[in-house]
């Protein structure tokens, strides 16, 4: 479904530098996959997301959704179906959500690619994310939790192929999380979920790409064998040592990025 041939991606940084922050990445994800993104911050995670969501294009290789190359010339008479095929999560909640009501911004794709019972499509996403009793409130004015839950219910009630997402969870308490993650788990979609959380990989896919700082992919495969090679973990700074002292002594072990 998604298939991306040696891309690469720079930008000119505010010195006017131009920097190159990934090339040569080719993979393919497959529909109804669901494939884990890892990776340090700056390795590019985000920017491959807005890649695949045809926000930026790349600066080298050739970027297919289903057979099709996405550029200029494909979006000119493809953009309104592709936008509502593959949607995109940002990090932060609150630079996606602009509309006066919680209503509204639920509305908002709905009314744009022309759903029919609108009405009924919101509050039925909202009763799903639990934000039917702040539908008339502004999301602006939302906790960052709340924010997400929004944000979500607003992209899934469009009824995506391609789901991207950076940090889901990021502002979500435990017991939603945990709710977020079996939701996605029995989700009918194509998923690529950026996370530093390894504690959620395998509940989140069943296949994990890791981007390495300046190196590309260093890995593609199953989650359950990435968790157990200590060696990739460490090279991919997902794995550090950590010192602690118990009863008087000391002694250092591996502890995984979990956080959030």
């Amino acid at each position: 479904m998604i298939e991306c041939k040696n891309i690469g991606y720079s930008y000119t940084d505010y010195a006017l530098n131009k920097k190159e922050l990934f090339k040569d990445l080719s993979f393919s994800i497959a529909k109804d996959e669901k494939v884990l993104l890892l990776g340090v911050n700056g390795c590019g995670k985000s920017t491959l997301l807005k890649l695949l969501n045809a926000l930026i294009t790349p600066s080298s290789g050739q970027y297919l959704f289903e057979g099709e190359q996405v550029d200029k010339s494909y979006l000119k008479s493809h953009a309104k179906t592709f936008r509502k095929r593959v949607v995109l999560g940002m990090q932060d909640p609150s630079t996606m959500l602009f509309n006066p009501t919680v209503y509204d911004e639920i509305a908002f794709g709905l009314r744009h690619f022309g759903f029919e019972s609108v009405d009924e499509r919101v509050h039925h996403y909202a009763s799903l994310f639990g934000v039917e009793k702040i539908l008339k409130e502004s999301p602006l004015k939302l906790s960052g939790g709340q924010k997400q839950k929004v944000l979500l219910a607003s992209l899934l009630c469009l009824e995506p192929e391609v789901l991207l997402l950076d940090e889901p969870t990021a502002h979500l308490d435990p017991l939603t999380t945990g709710w977020l993650v079996e939701f996605l788990e029995e989700l009918k979609v194509t998923s690529l979920i950026a996370t530093h959380n390894l504690s959620l990989g395998r509940e989140l896919a069943t296949r994990a790409i890791v981007l390495g700082e300046g190196e590309g992919i260093i890995y593609d495969g199953g989650v359950d064998t990435l968790l157990d090679d200590t060696e990739t973990l460490l090279k991919a700074k997902l794995l550090h040592r950590h010192k602690h002292t118990h009863n008087g002594v000391e002694h250092s072990h591996y502890h995984m990025h979990s956080w959030n």
